[in-house]
């Protein structure tokens, strides 16, 4: 039968542990003992839940996977995204890119800013690693964030782990050469909701902060999320003389050292 709340807190009395309760949500079996009970919410055996942060999603798209899980407290609702990310820090002005996609178990009933929270210091701990790692021959990165903004490049134009290095080492020739990166995710996120599923040449001339086809260097801050893997190949690039490369449609991409050879294969797997 269920557990009395007057015998429930009666025990809690007798047994010393009153003031050893932890807050939350907890699950239990209809017929659990008091003595079970209490030891379940003495030791915060809360009832969790997954949270899965996707790799390349943007803030927009991480705000709104937090605002319709049911299992969070809605504390950041009516907060701008800028009132959240000075919740969370001081040190940037921008939130995008800055919080780490990976899966968090997550007590029911938690505050969603706890997401925020957690998301953004392991995002600063994994950058910190990857800062550590870079090869400093062949980067020239002045500072973590111009990682953690290549590494969003990195991440939306490919979803293959196996081809994140080679674009790493692309953009690394680019930048070292000053040519300008061109990379067709930038110009989208630029363009914010003017984007309807695709981009045009004129789409490629109109300027923008983040149109990397008519600025030179790396954009104004991340563009999405980036994962460890692309953490790293924005780091430690594959060393190559590739300047450019393509989607040959199966979500690969086709590299090519000389422009000559990239019309070729633009011409063969684009057009």
């Amino acid at each position: 039968m269920p557990v009395s709340s007057v015998l429930f807190e009666l025990l809690a009395r007798i047994s010393g542990q009153g003031s050893k309760l932890k807050a939350g949500t907890f699950i239990a079996d209809a017929h659990i003992s008091p003595k079970a009970l209490l030891s379940k919410i003495v030791h915060g055996e809360f009832a969790q839940f997954n949270f899965v942060m996707i790799e390349g999603w943007t803030f927009k798209q991480l705000r709104l996977a937090v605002l319709q899980n049911p299992n969070l407290q809605h504390d950041t609702a009516s907060l701008s995204d800028q009132e959240i990310l000075a919740r969370v820090t001081t040190e940037y002005t921008q939130p995008e890119g800055l919080f780490f996609p990976d899966t968090y178990l997550v007590p029911k009933g938690s505050s969603d800013m706890d997401i925020y929270k957690r998301s953004f210091s392991q995002m600063q701990a994994h950058l910190q690693v990857a800062w550590q790692m870079r090869d400093q021959a062949y980067t020239a990165f002045r500072n973590p964030y111009e990682v953690l903004i290549l590494a969003s490049l990195i991440e939306k134009e490919t979803g293959k782990k196996v081809d994140r290095n080679m674009i790493g080492g692309v953009f690394a020739n680019r930048l070292r050469k000053g040519m300008l990166l061109q990379t067709d995710p930038s110009v989208i996120y630029g363009m914010g909701e003017a984007y309807q599923g695709k981009i045009h040449k004129q789409d490629l001339q109109t300027d923008t902060p983040y149109n990397t086809y008519t600025r030179a260097g790396l954009p104004p801050t991340p563009i999405a999320l980036p994962g460890m893997d692309s953490l790293l190949a924005a780091v430690n690039p594959a060393h190559t003389d590739a300047l450019y490369f393509v989607s040959r449609g199966d979500g690969t991409s086709q590299f090519s050292i000389n422009l000559d050879s990239h019309i070729r294969a633009v011409n063969r797997y684009v057009k």
